[in-house]
């Protein structure tokens, strides 16, 4: 069985915008070069209901525009619940903070939530990304960052998150990565990743290879 599983986006969790195919493809080589077994499973409900006995879910999909079976939700609900409360880890990608509006619980999962209405962003662009300065292992020997891609901006933020990167819009400072930890899971919310350009920045792979090692707890 694979270390890890990247869901990626597919039938009713693709969109128009975003290319899961090659990012989640992208995501899976990156994290293969740590010395992980990869899969890409693009069933998102059903390994959501039943991860097996991986070590971290990558979740790289988009927003279903209806409704989803009540059914196939609460046995997603159900699975992620089994899964990190005996250990799991999870890695969640930009898009993917817009999703599973119907799963209860998915934002406290994550830290935090697209908004609509509320959240949003500027036009993709080459852009920096700045390293908090917070004390976390995730950031030891890490440094501001260029990248091109998109920049969410105005997410709502729960208070028991570690701010590990952030942008500049507006003349505000607004958070894209962090990372949340209870006594038995590990989670790292990502912002980046809109399309394949964003894996071509040295220091935007730099910043997953460390989030994938702490995940892992190998950090």
């Amino acid at each position: 069985m694979p270390d890890v599983v990247v869901i990626s986006g597919a039938e009713a969790y693709a969109d128009e915008w975003h290319r899961f195919p090659e990012t989640s493809r992208r995501l899976a080589e990156i994290i293969s070069l740590l010395g992980c077994s990869v899969e890409v499973a693009e069933d998102v409900e059903s390994r959501l209901a039943d991860p097996g006995p991986c070590r971290l879910l990558v979740v790289n999909i988009g927003n279903p525009t209806q409704p989803r079976p009540a059914d196939r939700i609460a046995a997603a609900r159900r699975g992620l619940r089994v899964f990190l409360g005996t250990g799991g880890a999870l890695l969640a990608v930009h898009s993917s903070a817009t999703s599973l509006t119907e799963l209860p619980g998915w934002p406290a999962i994550l830290g935090g939530r697209w908004v609509h209405g509320v959240s949003m962003h500027p036009p993709k662009s080459l852009a920096q990304i700045r390293l908090t300065g917070a004390d976390h292992p995730i950031t030891g020997g890490l440094e501001d960052f260029t990248v091109d891609d998109e920049r969410y901006s105005y997410l709502e933020t729960a208070s028991d998150i570690t701010v590990l990167y952030e942008h500049e819009h507006d003349d505000l400072r607004h958070p894209l990565v962090w990372a949340r930890q209870d006594d038995d899971s590990r989670v790292v919310y990502d912002a980046l990743g809109h399309d394949a350009a964003s894996y071509d920045s040295p220091g935007r792979v730099a910043l997953l290879r460390r989030s994938v090692r702490w995940l892992l707890r190998e950090l």
